[in-house]
């Protein structure tokens, strides 16, 4: 029996907020950067699609969308901003009962937050994902180098806990690269490419307050990027390309 309350999960805490700044402005973009080059013509599916944040950057790209999210809440605020372009489904991915295939799946930052990631996975492979599509996986990385220090600072008990914060925004698991991996391959995936988006040695919060200053240039924030090419292990987060196995 389910009992989470998905529309409260959203909401931030008194330390840790649900999506941050730095997610909409910096990694959002990264990510899209990240994707574009494998992105197949024709449809695409967003698996949590929250307020559509990152929906309206796919729009960019894609005229046939569908969003599949379980906090009715979230859903609405998407609804709102997007306007009916967008076919929208109100439902837990569990019980989501979508009628085709697609050419693009897209699941970003959301796995985690799954009771059995294994299970939604193999639907994406089995049911899902059409032949010949791909499907965009990323998560946060358990190794990033702004949570080893975390750690270090005995802020947090290891690199993969999941803090109580994060349980409470619904976080279950915290994944690296071998483990995210080893999940897709479980669940059926044929994991093409692998790499870190964004290579980050400091948390949410303090990127936000840099982002309202001068301090950090875009010049910055590309070189960033770039190094997380070099140490995908130490990225913000970290990103699978699969196949229909």
């Amino acid at each position: 029996m389910n009992t989470r309350d998905y529309n409260q999960e959203i909401k931030d805490t008194a330390d840790h907020q649900y999506a941050y700044n730095f997610d909409f402005d910096v990694m959002h973009p990264f990510m899209i950067r990240s994707f574009s080059p494998f992105f197949k013509k024709g449809s695409l599916l967003e698996l949590g699609s929250f307020k559509g944040d990152f929906t309206a950057r796919l729009m960019a790209n894609f005229t046939d969308i569908t969003c599949v999210e379980a906090s009715e809440e979230a859903l609405d605020s998407a609804r709102k901003r997007l306007g009916e372009e967008i076919t929208y489904v109100h439902s837990r991915f569990e019980d989501a009962d979508l009628p085709r295939r697609y050419d693009n799946i897209v699941l970003t930052h959301v796995l985690e937050h799954i009771d059995d990631p294994v299970a939604l996975m193999k639907r994406v492979n089995d049911e899902w994902l059409e032949e010949g599509g791909y499907f965009f996986l990323v998560c946060p990385n358990a190794h990033a180098a702004s949570r080893q220090i975390a750690v270090k600072m005995g802020l947090i008990s290891h690199n993969d806990a999941v803090t109580p914060s994060e349980f409470l925004h619904g976080h279950r698991c915290t994944y690296s690269l071998d483990t995210l991996e080893r999940d897709a391959r479980l669940a059926g995936l044929d994991v093409v490419y692998r790499t870190g988006i964004f290579f980050k040695a400091m948390a949410n919060f303090q990127w936000d307050k840099l982002l309202q200053t001068d301090i950090v240039s875009k010049q910055y924030l590309e070189g960033c990027y770039q190094l997380g090419h070099h140490y995908p292990d130490l990225c913000s987060s970290i990103f699978l390309l699969c196949k229909k196995g």
